[in-house]
């Protein structure tokens, strides 16, 4: 696995580098040697934030994200994280992308039993949708009391998602 190390708002140090090398050095046996984890360190005001993705070949992203007022501790808050994850998707990754070599599933410790519920759908739902701008997707977003809603964007007729973002500011998704 290659790490790639990267600083916004602040100036990576030698000793910050090699933590963050060490640290991520434990999940190398997870992935194949061609995978890349991208580590984003930003400092804003007294928050240190540390943000970790791992993008794999078939579109499938291990990411986490944490803050706190020490980078060290993001670190660890960030490593701890990411490692529940690899272990809560193992059996969905493994049946999603069975045969895929990105991920080496055979070294995740987990339990079984523990993950053999299979996840269904157990409620859909349906809705029609109407044209209309972003600005007032967020206003009926506000309406019914949702962190998201979907919309038909009526500028470009695509679909598209607005959600409330870790910061109270908004987010727009829209398809490539």
């Amino acid at each position: 696995m290659k790490i790639i190390v990267s600083g916004r708002n602040m100036k990576v140090t030698e000793s910050l580098r090699n933590q963050v090398e060490l640290k991520l050095d434990k999940f190398e046996k997870y992935f194949s040697s061609d995978v890349e984890a991208h580590v984003t360190m930003s400092h804003q005001k007294t928050m240190q934030t540390m943000e970790i993705t791992i993008p794999l070949k078939n579109s499938a992203i291990f990411r986490v994200e944490e803050s706190s007022e020490d980078m060290y501790k993001s670190l660890d808050l960030a490593v701890d994280k990411l490692s529940r994850q690899i272990n809560k998707h193992k059996t969905n990754i493994r049946k999603r992308y069975k045969g895929h070599e990105s991920i080496k599933f055979d070294m995740i410790p987990g339990n079984e039993a523990k993950n053999s519920v299979e996840k269904k759908i157990v409620k859909i739902k349906s809705f029609i949708m109407k044209p209309m701008d972003p600005e007032e997707a967020v206003l009926q977003m506000e309406l019914v009391g949702h962190a998201f809603y979907v919309f038909l964007n009526e500028e470009t007729n695509d679909i598209n998602v607005v959600y409330v973002r870790k910061d109270g500011d908004y987010g727009l998704i829209e398809p490539e």
